[in-house]
């Protein structure tokens, strides 16, 4: 038997709501424990509200969204669905929420109508499984989930415009578009984020890694190919700047 807290959610009543579970699991019930879901960690909930769910909190981190009716009620059919966090879909999702979280206080009136709309059509995506890459509104949080994958996989050899196409479950023309409106391309935004963490593996003062193994970590061809790269980027090469900021680092 499950030892929580069960809390009432009727301040919800007559909306839809996506629960992301990110710790333990969440238990909801309704219609006098008829229907009973469990939601472990790594996975979603979206539920229509009316009649009120109830759910029991034990050890857990979720994020919640509270959504509109009318467009996502006919996907759903007053029925819980649910799915896993690492989708193609929830990925653009996550990015979107993350970017209007970080901007919120400096978002103008339509600039919160333009993020609301794009927040339920890619609610829509996650529900249909699918989202609309040729959507100019989605471009900004297909960037954001793209950069999310290259900062998880930045000493992967397969990390490219492709392999990031396929995870984001779009094409690779619509991800080079989507970043052509930023003004940066995917190819240099993988290599400098691979140049920035050998910047930053660079100014430790204990187990910092040499050059060579810097490059075969990072995949560059090899070692001139990282070396001519960082001096480029950063004005030093990789021991130049080890050695001067290496040593700033210390104790």
């Amino acid at each position: 038997m499950f030892d929580g807290t069960w809390v009432d959610a009727q301040y919800f009543s007559d909306l839809v709501v996506m629960d992301v579970v990110r710790r333990g699991t969440w238990h909801f019930t309704r219609a006098r424990g008829r229907d009973k879901v469990a939601v472990s960690a790594g996975q979603f909930i979206v539920r229509y509200n009316n009649p009120s769910w109830r759910f029991a909190v034990q050890s857990h981190t979720t994020q919640k969204l509270i959504l509109p009716v009318a467009p996502l009620g006919p996907l759903i059919r007053k029925r819980p669905v649910l799915g896993p966090v690492d989708s193609a879909e929830m990925r653009l999702l996550l990015a979107h929420v993350h970017t209007v979280d970080t901007e919120l206080n400096e978002l103008s009136p339509a600039g919160l109508q333009s993020a609301r709309n794009t927040l339920v059509e890619l609610v829509m995506g996650v529900l249909r499984q699918k989202v609309d890459g040729a959507e100019p509104q989605l471009a900004p949080s297909l960037v954001q989930a793209a950069k999310d994958v290259v900062n998880s996989h930045l000493a992967h050899a397969d990390l490219s415009p492709s392999m990031l196409a396929r995870e984001l479950n779009v094409s690779v023309r619509t991800l080079h578009r989507a970043f052509a409106a930023t003004n940066e391309s995917v190819s240099t935004y993988i290599r400098d984020q691979r140049l920035e963490q050998a910047r930053l593996a660079l100014t430790r003062f204990i187990d910092r890694p040499s050059v060579s193994e810097l490059a075969a970590h990072l995949q560059f061809a090899d070692s001139s190919h990282f070396i001519r790269a960082f001096k480029k980027h950063y004005g030093q090469t990789p021991v130049q700047y080890a050695r001067f900021h290496g040593h700033r680092a210390a104790p």
